[in-house]
């Protein structure tokens, strides 16, 4: 194994890296990259050779739910044919051995897969995070009343985006609040473009001691939070509960954080919106699944690799190619969508795939869309002439990671 083979990105192992044309945001943040649009006009699946790789990619609606449904489509990208091309056995080894692969169920088909979200769908129903309203709504309005007392100028996603759910997924689970310095910064490693495999294999190590220290606490002394639930309720060893949980706390923070700050960066730019919302607080629930389908912050793409042939879209993939699903080109396919490049805070809700689809659709979606529907209502109430405290075009963009979204938001009222 070669020093350059350990200081290449991590995240190009499970995520393939697309042209720059059809991955980097164009003149408007909130828009796909140009040539994403522009190859969504010429087809709905297509073949990407890039440094290397070819890759399906899929940009059409029903082509994206096909693939993602597709029992024949693997999501074990970890081991993925692909991924154990790009790097030497011994490497591999080092960086995916057994143990931190355990609980992590995103990377894992039927039946192992079904075995972890059955233990865990009960945990994340409707009901339960609809029950969790009241307190979601107190830790909003806790933040709210901070940065009204502070004044401005703000950072939203310092001050607000970024602690709301932080606080939730930490009562959640049962995560002191006071270590989310140590988790919010190892994921935002994890999650870098830029972080090398080296850089990976100690923030996941000392992540995981972090989380395994956290399962033989609850063991010893179970509270009533979720992961005390599954030390209790559960036959999982102490590898899988510690891998569930590490994917819970950085799933369920971070994405619902960068929705946060983006969707009102989004708002802010388009003051038509913001004061239909905020004068019609009725339509927060479509709002919310307007931004998810308008901002798609999971612009990298899914990726699944086929275990055998199988046709998409009319073409066929063989076994062990990869298939890229563009999140933000097929949340704009205007099969599916009239007027697709348009926010439209009361469009009708529609069947985006900001959520994934099939058996991996997000866990954790129904919490995330009760953070949004009270984050978003209760900024504009309690806020209602908010605005950017910097031009538009000097607001720090996520480029460099793998969640789209904003470094900062700089706001006054």
């Amino acid at each position: 194994m070669t020093t350059a083979e350990r200081q290449r990105s991590a995240q190009e192992l499970i995520r393939p890296q697309l042209p720059a044309e059809l991955s980097e945001r164009g003149k408007c943040p909130f828009d796909p990259a140009t040539g994403l649009t522009e190859l969504s006009g010429r087809g709905r699946i297509h073949r990407i050779a890039h440094n290397g790789d070819t890759v399906w990619l899929v940009t059409g609606h029903d082509e994206a739910r096909a693939v993602l449904a597709a029992p024949q489509m693997s999501s074990d990208r970890i081991n993925s044919p692909r991924a154990k091309a790009l790097i030497s056995p011994e490497l591999h080894a080092e960086l995916f051995p057994p143990e931190r692969q355990a609980g992590s169920f995103i990377f894992m088909d039927a039946p192992e897969h079904t075995r972890f979200r059955r233990l865990l769908t009960g945990q994340f129903t409707v009901r339960r995070m609809r029950d969790l309203t009241p307190r979601i709504h107190e830790i909003v309005t806790t933040r709210l009343d901070a940065m009204v007392e502070k004044g401005p100028p703000a950072d939203l996603v310092h001050d607000f985006a970024l602690p709301v759910p932080s606080l939730v997924i930490c009562e959640l689970l049962g995560v002191d609040y006071g270590d989310r310095d140590e988790f919010q910064r190892r994921t935002a490693k994890l999650l870098s473009l830029t972080t090398t495999i080296d850089e990976q294999i100690k923030n996941t190590v000392e992540l995981r001691q972090f989380m395994r220290g956290l399962v033989l606490a609850k063991r010893n002394n179970p509270g009533d939070d979720l992961l005390s639930g599954l030390v209790r309720d559960t036959d999982l060893d102490d590898n899988e509960l510690t891998g569930i949980a590490n994917l819970l706390l950085i799933a369920g923070h971070e994405t619902t954080a960068n929705m946060l700050a983006l969707g009102t960066f989004a708002l802010l730019e388009h003051p038509d919106q913001f004061a239909k919302l905020r004068d019609n607080p009725e339509l927060t629930e479509n709002a919310v699944e307007e931004l998810m389908r308008y901002l798609s912050i999971i612009s990298m793409g899914v990726s699944r690799h086929a275990k055998e042939d199988v046709e998409i879209g009319g073409v066929t993939v063989r076994a062990g190619e990869t298939v890229v699903v563009s999140v933000p080109a097929v949340n704009r396919d205007d099969r599916q969508y009239d007027d697709p490049h348009a926010l439209l805070v009361d469009r009708p809700r529609g069947h985006h795939v900001a959520f994934g689809h099939g058996i991996h659709q997000c866990l954790g979606q129904q919490l995330a869309r009760v953070e949004m529907a009270v984050g978003f209502t209760e900024l504009l109430r309690r806020l209602p002439t908010l605005e950017l405290a910097v031009p538009a075009a000097e607001v720090p963009l996520r480029t460099d990671m793998s969640i789209y979204g904003v470094h900062r938001l700089p706001v006054t009222w």
